[in-house]
């Protein structure tokens, strides 16, 4: 497939998740959220991790807020993204709710001192969103390229986990070179192990 005719699928396949999210009531949404957390609290990688970089949902992604308020209150250092100007992610530390600040793009950022790019490779556990990813852990984002490049820097082995919707499971998304794999997938049935076997 051509790099036009994938970027045009990606745009398709975009567009029919992004309607189907917007379908979605707000309590389908926090009982997302809450059977995530659970699912992913349970992960053995994530009962050892000391650190787990995550993110603050938005609009209708299954939420996050449940999750990363656990893993603050269990000691884990939680790292979130501050998207840069060019699109990259540099990182901060979480320390609760009342210490995150609008961004931009509709964001909520921590307020606390940036960590670097680099940051994210010290990561035990990394929790990305997504809008789908295939049964070979092929992951479609928004399109902007910011976890692709963020998913560069973390080592081989680590548990790298997309947070969605049942239905974001599907059997082919449609990839160019760049597109970095995730190795699981929680959603509110329960966590699929990716690339295995």
């Amino acid at each position: 497939m051509s790099a036009g005719a994938v970027d045009g699928a990606k745009i398709a396949l975009r567009d029919q998740l992004l309607t189907a999210r917007r379908r979605r009531s707000l309590l389908e949404i926090g009982q997302a959220a809450r059977a995530i957390a659970e699912h992913v609290l349970e992960l053995p990688e994530v009962r050892r991790a000391a650190t787990v970089a995550a993110y603050v949902s938005i609009g209708q992604e299954p939420g996050t807020g449940p999750l990363i308020d656990r893993l603050h209150e269990a000691g884990r250092h939680v790292l979130l993204p501050v998207v840069l100007p060019d699109k990259d992610l540099d990182w901060a530390r979480y320390d609760g709710p009342d210490a995150l600040v609008p961004a931009r793009m509709g964001l909520l950022e921590p307020a606390g001192p940036s960590l670097g790019v680099d940051a994210v490779a010290g990561a035990d556990v990394v929790l990305v969103p997504g809008l789908a990813v295939d049964r070979t852990g092929l992951r479609l984002g928004r399109g902007g390229g910011c976890y692709d490049r963020a998913l560069t820097r973390v080592p081989v082995g680590t548990l790298v986990c997309a947070l969605l919707f049942d239905t974001e499971v599907v059997d082919r998304v449609p990839a160019a070179p760049h597109d970095r794999a995730v190795n699981a997938v929680a959603t509110p049935s329960g966590v699929i192990r990716l690339g295995e076997g």
